[in-house]
């Protein structure tokens, strides 16, 4: 007696298994979140990533897509700005474009087609709107903003970072350093 299910039905229950996993694994996903919970004063939502520089001049649009850096750079702008926000003020941003630093360089071969190359003249840019709001819901600031760091290579301890999104983080966390303070200390 053979005890071995057939093998239609071990692939339908890895495919029924795996197809949450694969989903949430790319950021184009129709079901992927195109925004951050609610339940913060700040409020973070984004555009969809399809349509991101990210992927459209990756080089590797398969190895661009994969992955949830699209949630993680969102979060940490999150996280940062709500240690800087006075209490009451809100912060809404919609992030419209994303480039991250480096690019895939499928010219040079197979083992490195799926290798993102950081260099100078890729840097990291982040596009994204804002309406900063203090507690009585009075706009302080808002406006499109088009981040970029073209000596992203030579801050100090940069290199040094293993977090695949530390050029990003590091481009939001200048923006809010300029962002908020200037209204707050105008108060």
């Amino acid at each position: 007696m053979n005890r071995t299910p057939p093998a239609w039905l071990l692939a339908a229950a890895l495919t029924a298994i795996a197809a949450p996993v694969l989903a949430r694994s790319d950021v184009t996903a129709p079901d992927a979140p195109r925004n951050l919970p609610d339940g913060s004063p700040v409020a973070v939502q984004w555009t969809d990533p399809a349509t991101f520089s990210d992927l459209r001049f990756s080089g590797n649009r398969w190895e661009a897509q994969r992955g949830n850096w699209v949630e993680g750079i969102a979060a940490h702008l999150r996280q940062r700005a709500e240690r800087e926000l006075p209490p009451g003020d809100t912060l809404d941003v919609t992030i419209r474009d994303i480039q991250r630093a480096g690019i895939y360089e499928p010219w040079r071969g197979p083992r490195l087609d799926h290798v993102r190359i950081v260099k100078d003249q890729y840097p990291p840019r982040i596009d994204l709107d804002f309406v900063l709001r203090d507690a009585d819901g009075n706009v302080l600031a808002e406006g499109s903003r088009e981040l970029r760091d073209m000596g992203f290579l030579n801050r100090p301890g940069a290199a040094m970072r293993n977090d695949s999104l530390r050029y990003e983080k590091q481009l939001i966390d200048d923006w809010l350093r300029r962002e908020l303070r200037q209204p707050v200390a105008g108060r």
